[in-house]
């Protein structure tokens, strides 16, 4: 089966985790994959139930055997790294401190948990805890160039708190972006634009500069992490408006009421 890659990587994940219950053994090809660390999660979590993934990540290939089968057992399920991608930025962007818990950074299989080395990047003090991971905010942030071709799903986390760098944030290698919930470059383009920052974009990457955002309506696209990241907005600029902001729902029902929490 050769599976297209540059989209999403969750087509290879769901066909590998069907791959035991087929007829015949199954040989399952890609190109061009992003999110790679998720492919390597799937596996893993397959592994954990009994089923072995031959993987060739080098040459993006994976064999299956259908004479396995998978056993029931108990999993533990990392913490949403994705989630907490906007508690981390929203110590960053304030200069202020969090931790959320139970993470452990260097054993955490999420491709989402390079996000803190971005954060780094930008100033950040991330320390590892018992509790979790902790971020400590820098008086100012600084402006980074980063592919994010395996974490585009925090690509509007860091496009939302790049105002506030003290140089411009170029972020590549993202054009699957455009094909999520919404179009994700032009979502935060539009939001940042209406909020008097400024910006450039190509088909694959996004370029916010300094500056200093303004009252205004954010519209979420009625995408969950649209209406997250702009959120990060306000926490900086009073007046921010968060338009559908019931669209957190697919993900994060109380996200609101839990960074409300914080402040």
């Amino acid at each position: 089966i050769v599976v297209p890659g540059s989209v999403s990587s969750q087509f290879l994940s769901a066909l590998l985790i069907a791959a035991p219950m087929m007829q015949y053994d199954a040989l399952l090809k890609t190109e061009s994959l992003i999110s790679q660390p998720y492919i390597k999660l799937t596996c893993r979590m397959m592994q954990h139930f009994g089923v072995m993934v031959n993987e060739s990540l080098c040459q993006q290939q994976w064999q299956v055997s259908s004479a396995q089968h998978y056993v029931g057992m108990e999993y533990l399920i990392e913490p949403d790294l994705s989630a907490a991608s906007y508690f981390f930025a929203a110590a960053a962007v304030t200069a202020g401190e969090i931790i959320v818990k139970n993470i452990e950074r260097a054993s955490c299989l999420q491709g989402d948990a390079k996000f803190l080395d971005i954060l780094e990047a930008m100033g950040c003090k991330v320390v590892q805890e018992n509790a979790g991971v902790k971020v400590i905010g820098p008086a100012v942030l600084k402006g980074v160039e980063v592919d994010m071709g395996n974490i585009s799903d925090t690509m509007m986390t860091l496009a939302a708190i790049a105002p506030f760098a003290d140089s411009p944030v170029l972020i590549t290698n993202i054009a699957n972006t455009r094909v999520k919930e919404s179009d994700r470059i032009y979502a935060m383009e539009v939001n940042l634009n209406n909020l008097g920052i400024k910006t450039e974009s190509g088909s694959d990457w996004l370029k916010i500069y300094p500056g200093t955002p303004v009252a205004g309506i954010v519209d979420s696209f009625n995408d969950h992490r649209i209406a997250m990241s702009c959120a990060l907005l306000g926490l900086k600029t009073a007046r921010v408006m968060i338009d559908n902001p019931g669209c957190v729902a697919k993900t994060f029902p109380d996200f609101f009421e839990v960074m409300e929490s914080l402040l």
